[in-house]
């Protein structure tokens, strides 16, 4: 390895390492931002029992979602009223816990499921911010923002990502939630990417060189399709081969009550299932693909070197290939893009047809206010976009000695 090489590959592996850390404190802070101060949680036994007999109706009832407009805040005051009135906002033997300075909502959500009763007395309250104590602290939450980013931190590098907080999924670790979908969506959208790439390279290479009839067929067909939104493709597909001529299942991967096999019946199932999601990818990736390669051939092809090489008399396949060579360098570039993106890419996708991979993932994690899992997929998708770019300056090397010798001279 060359001087030159590895001063090069210091430099980028520096630079990765400087985005990578910039990319986890981004995927931290951003989703927590948005994190509510939530309810104050009002526990003094003594002060709850005076409010509950003056307003007529109980502090549970009060902040039940379906309460009638103004109880909770009624409640609210007149326990403000009586605390101040006892004195007890310092530390007395009934306390349980009083006003504490910030409650969090999807843990408050996490207790609630755990610790519940019809007719709440002194015990349940104790019970239930003992839990939240709990709850609190194997989330990292009692440590405030930093504590927090320090325990994520720490669940990245044992490759857990911390735990969902959501009701429905709690205490399942991140780690085991991406690893429910990611095989799915790998399998759905490498495949739909690589082969709309192919695809759409080829046709607008052919455009470009053969011109006339094929390019007034390829240009504004590509054109068309390029500017159809990825939901517009999979909804017109849906409608169209799901629901009117039901040649496909309209959603999920496979048939419910069919248990997953490594056998023919369930492989055929899974496949059947596929094709709609898998063209509603592909159909999008042609076209912008198509457009992108006949403009840059049509660039090269009219590019000083073809011409002074078609002067000297050199064969016309060889012009044509070092042509398409060049044209595929931006192609190569959205490519790499497109496959580090493709989990993001699967949100789409996987929400219309209902498809189990990390989009649907994300999806859930972003309606439940699951922080650590939208953190843990966010990370993934930044990790692989930061793979892919790291690769691709390798791989130009490779395709243009143009490009090599700028890198490693």
């Amino acid at each position: 390895m060359s001087k030159g090489t590895r001063k090069y590959l210091k430099k980028k592996i520096l630079w990765f390492l400087i985005t990578l850390v910039a990319a986890v404190l981004l995927n931290f802070f951003l989703p927590r931002l948005m994190r509510g101060a939530g309810t104050p949680m009002r526990f003094d036994w003594d002060v709850m029992v005076a409010t509950n007999e003056e307003v007529g109706f109980d502090r549970a009832e009060a902040y039940n979602p379906s309460a009638e407009e103004g109880k909770k805040e009624k409640w609210d005051s007149t326990y403000d009223r009586i605390a101040k009135e006892m004195g007890t906002t310092g530390e007395g033997e009934n306390q349980v816990k009083h006003d504490k300075v910030r409650s969090d909502d999807s843990i408050i959500n996490l207790v609630n499921k755990q610790v519940s009763s019809s007719n709440p007395d002194e015990t349940y309250y104790r019970t239930w911010v003992s839990t939240y104590d709990t709850i609190e602290k194997e989330l990292g939450r009692d440590g405030g923002m930093l504590g927090e980013l320090w325990h994520f931190i720490e669940h990245i590098f044992d490759g857990t990502f911390g735990k969902s907080t959501s009701t429905n999924r709690y205490p399942k670790t991140v780690s085991s939630i991406i690893s429910e979908g990611i095989v799915w969506t790998i399998c759905l959208q490498i495949p739909a990417i690589l082969l709309g790439w192919l695809l759409g390279n080829l046709l607008g290479a052919v455009a470009a060189y053969k011109r006339k009839v094929w390019d007034k067929a390829v240009m504004p067909a590509s054109l068309f399709v390029s500017a159809i939104p990825a939901f517009g493709s999979a909804v017109i597909l849906l409608v169209i081969f799901g629901i009117n001529l039901r040649w496909f299942p309209p959603n999920r991967a496979y048939d419910p009550g069919l248990i997953p096999a490594f056998s023919w019946k369930f492989i055929s199932n899974v496949l059947w299932h596929y094709q709609l999601p898998f063209w509603s990818i592909v159909i999008i990736a042609i076209g912008g693909q198509a457009v992108g390669m006949r403009s840059m051939s049509i660039y090269e092809l009219n590019a000083d070197y073809v011409k002074y090489s078609r002067f000297l008399g050199i064969k016309d396949g060889r012009i044509v290939r070092y042509v398409f060579r060049n044209a595929m360098l931006p192609q190569v570039t959205g490519l790499a893009m497109s496959i580090g993106t493709s989990i993001g890419g699967a949100l789409v996708a996987e929400t219309i047809f209902s498809y189990p991979g990390l989009g649907m993932k994300m999806y859930a994690a972003i309606s439940e206010n699951d922080y650590n899992t939208v953190s843990g997929i966010a990370l993934i998708i930044t990790i692989m976009v930061l793979i892919a770019s790291f690769l691709l300056d390798f791989i130009y090397a490779f395709i243009d000695p143009r490009v090599k010798a700028a890198q490693f001279d």
